[in-house]
């Protein structure tokens, strides 16, 4: 296997990519709704792209707020520590981009995943898209 990279993808060139990656896990795998898949926040965010070599396996964003949001890998990869890798250049662009708190609405499933790299869980329970999630935030 190659080594992951994560770097800074170009909405308007990378669309296909990324679309494909959030497509197959969320509207395909967990029965999001395209159309609230992709919004107008996908054209102002700084989005990211996991690579294998040169093969797109994972995507994320950093909304100008600070908010992280759409982190999804594909199904083959998981467990590879992508979402760890995607995850750190988005705190990491936050930071560069000072932005002292960073937030996310995280599934319920993947809190663990998201404490272990700072945030907290600040809300109840509540369902997006039909899947349990809760508000969570880290401060720099």
């Amino acid at each position: 296997m190659n080594k992951i990279r994560v770097r800074v993808a170009d909405w308007h060139k990378d669309i296909a990519d990324i679309r494909r990656i959030r497509e197959a896990v969320f509207i395909a795998e967990q029965s999001v709704p395209p159309e609230l898949e992709f919004d107008a926040d996908d054209n102002d965010a700084v989005h990211f792209l996991a690579c294998e070599g040169d093969y797109p396996i994972g995507t994320a964003r950093l909304l100008p707020d600070g908010q992280i949001g759409r982190v999804s890998v594909l199904k083959d990869w998981r467990g590879l520590k992508v979402g760890d890798a995607l995850l750190e250049a988005a705190i990491a662009q936050a930071e560069q981009q000072d932005l002292k708190q960073q937030s996310l609405s995280a599934q319920v499933h993947a809190t663990a995943f998201y404490e272990r790299h700072g945030f907290k869980v600040v809300s109840e329970e509540f369902l997006e898209a039909g899947i349990p999630h809760v508000d969570m935030v880290r401060s720099s």
